[in-house]
């Protein structure tokens, strides 16, 4: 099942959008591009998001992930050879180090497709964890190793079977993984920090901690998790040629500091991490931006095969960063560090920033670094840049559809970071991959520290408002309006098309399979004992529990919300009012940290740390085992 986008302008909106959309412009304000606005069309975009050479160089695979494809293409004349479909929601690929066969993963389907590369077919569909990101195989073609974004892990599986042998623990949002040139070891990043392992009511405004995690390829244990302080979001990794040098995208977001201080430093730094014997410490992190001139969500990441340069997506500022290493070296080396907050630190080794087109994500080189493949997937497009010159040669146009529809407008507008003061930032720093990034924030100029909050899911948001904790926006045009002009961006917000069409993207978000339901759509038996428990008027005690204190008054409905403001006793000093949303229970098992302030680690914590008064549901008289089958109930929504 393919995801389809509407199009038409204000599409499936609610009152609050209709009406502003009748004071729409014709033309979206920097799309070079028409908008398509006949209301009810489908319009199916490739959406490519990785691309890699097969090992002999002589063709150029694409993974579409909208239309849920690999297209195969002719590395020399760039003649589309065929389009294979795969599952639902692929994500990431790689090729069997003899290159007879690729691996997909399917995010949505839980499943890995194997293609033969000579038939250009799909041979067999393997399960495997929760929603995986990234596949590779070992050197001895004995294993697979695949990064599972929902269940934090890693899973080893017989390379000739797809049969499971076990699940290694690897960081929260596990996504990416790398095989080291001599095959020895599987580096694995995450998206998502790690949950901190001490919490106080005071104590949650704390910078993020991630790890990369190193594998054993040959024993399949993990060895070292080398840690990565202050970073949340980590993606694409890469390795020289000679192993001597790790070079991993990352996010620094700085989110303890109030970001009415946007224009003094920015809401985050864009980096990467720099290891190996060529670094001859742990690890280094550098800069990717300069003053007034930002790389947004790096993403991809490439080095030379002569290990002259470093090649760096940054989808946000729809640039490729072009770094010297051997400019690169030099500087770590003569320079005390830290580097992340120096802004005159990349003119040190950043030699070009290459235009390219709209959200360019995954990136490949040939065999002689002559040519780079850029996945463009906001535009349906590979740029062929030239690395001789530093310019892009040629652009691959994907087959598809040339009009641009609303809410393709809208998510083009979503992953940007040009409407932002200096381009710093776009919606998709904080909601990745337009989810959220598990950190509590501080977002409005009420002093540091005061009204903390954690950042909420986006998908299946649609039909829950009002938006923000406090219920104070009354729907996502004000929401990603006025408000994201005044706190996030600093500078000239979106016209009222561009905004409709990105309240039209947010709304169209589609909760993800639910991991915790049966197939049959039968509850388990801790669930139906969880769901008892939920609807009960009265407590274990006899005693009449008061309607606007049960489970099901604040969250019911379908997406567990009554939409209504409340107080459930959650209030800290650091906070301006205790009267807060009944947020929805959609996906609730993905978005830890809970509470308003993100203080509670776990949804157990919620009724074990913060509700001591039992205004927050009466929960007090409940056994852990009676609150696990409430919270497996959970889950399961």
């Amino acid at each position: 099942m393919r995801r389809r986008l509407q199009t038409g302008v204000g599409a499936g909106l609610g009152i609050g959008l209709a009406a502003l959309a009748g004071a729409l412009f014709a033309v979206a304000f920097w799309t070079d591009r028409p908008v398509h606005a006949n209301a009810g069309d489908a319009v199916d975009y490739a959406s490519p998001l990785e691309v890699q050479l097969s090992p002999d160089g002589a063709r150029l695979y694409v993974l579409c992930q909208q239309s849920e494809e690999v297209r195969v293409l002719d590395a020399a004349s760039y003649a589309v050879i065929r389009n294979i479909a795969v599952g639902r929601v692929p994500r990431g690929f790689s090729f069997s180090p003899d290159g007879a066969r690729l691996f997909v993963t399917n995010s949505w389907d839980d499943t890995l497709s194997v293609i033969d590369t000579s038939t250009l077919a799909v041979v067999a569909t393997w399960p495997v964890g929760a929603e995986p990101s990234s596949v590779v195989e070992d050197r001895a073609g004995k294993r697979l190793f695949v990064a599972n974004r929902i269940s934090n892990d890693v899973a080893v599986l017989d390379a000739q079977t797809g049969v499971e042998e076990k699940r290694l623990l690897a960081g929260r949002g596990s996504s990416y993984l790398a095989l080291s040139p001599d095959g020895s070891r599987i580096y694995a990043t995450h998206v998502y920090p790690n949950p901190p392992r001490v919490q106080t009511d005071l104590d949650n405004r704390r910078e993020p901690e991630s790890e990369i995690t190193v594998i054993d390829a040959a024993r399949a244990v993990v060895v070292d998790r080398m840690p990565l302080h202050a970073i949340a979001g980590v993606f694409h990794l890469a390795f020289s040629a000679d192993g001597r040098l790790g070079v991993a995208a990352e996010y620094h977001p700085k989110n303890l500091v109030p970001l009415a201080h946007l224009e003094h430093g920015g809401a985050f730094a864009y980096t990467l991490t720099l290891f190996g014997a060529d670094v001859g410490k742990a690890s280094v992190e550098v800069p990717l931006d300069e003053l007034e001139r930002y790389a947004s969500q790096p993403f991809g990441v490439a080095i030379a095969p002569d290990k002259s340069r470093i090649y760096v997506t940054s989808g946000g500022s729809e640039i490729v960063t072009v770094i010297d290493v051997p400019r690169l070296l030099r500087f770590i080396h003569s320079h005390n560090g830290p580097f992340v907050q120096d802004l005159s630190a990349s003119t040190n080794y950043v030699v070009a920033r290459i235009a390219v087109g709209r959200n360019p994500r995954g990136l490949t080189l040939t065999r002689d670094g002559r040519r780079l493949f850029v996945a463009n997937r906001m535009e349906d497009t590979i740029s062929v840049i030239d690395t001789r010159t530093n310019r892009v040669a040629s652009t691959i146009t994907l087959a598809g559809p040339k009009t641009i529809s609303s809410l393709r407008h809208g998510e083009q507008t979503f992953y940007t970071a040009r409407y932002s003061f200096q381009g710093q930032i776009g919606c998709s720093s904080c909601h990745i991959d337009s989810t959220f990034d598990g950190i509590t924030w501080n977002l409005e100029p009420d002093g540091f520290g005061r009204s903390t909050v954690a950042n909420k899911m986006l998908e299946g948001v649609k039909d829950t408002e009002p938006y923000k904790w406090t219920g104070t926006n009354p729907d996502i045009p004000t929401e990603c309006g006025p408000r994201t002009e005044k706190y996030f961006w600093r500078s000239e917000t979106f016209d009222n098309l561009t905004l409709a069409d990105l309240a039209t993207y947010i709304r169209s978000l589609p909760p993800r399979p639910n991991r915790w339901r049966l197939a049959n759509g039968e509850q388990t038996p801790a669930q139906e004992r969880g769901q008892e428990f939920f609807t009960r008027s009265v407590d274990k005690f006899g005693k009449p529990i008061a309607e606007s204190n049960r489970c099901s008054y604040c969250h019911s409905g379908e997406k567990g919300t009554n939409q209504k403001i409340s107080d459930v006793g959650t209030r800290k000093p650091t906070d301006n009012t205790g009267l807060l949303k009944a947020v929805p229970l959609t996906e609730i098992a993905l978005t830890a940290p809970y509470l308003h302030d993100g203080s509670a680690r776990t949804l157990e914590e919620i009724w074990t740390v913060y509700n001591p008064d039992d205004k927050h549901g009466r929960t007090n008289d409940l056994t852990k085992d009676e609150l696990n089958d409430l919270i497996e109930y959970l889950r399961a929504r």
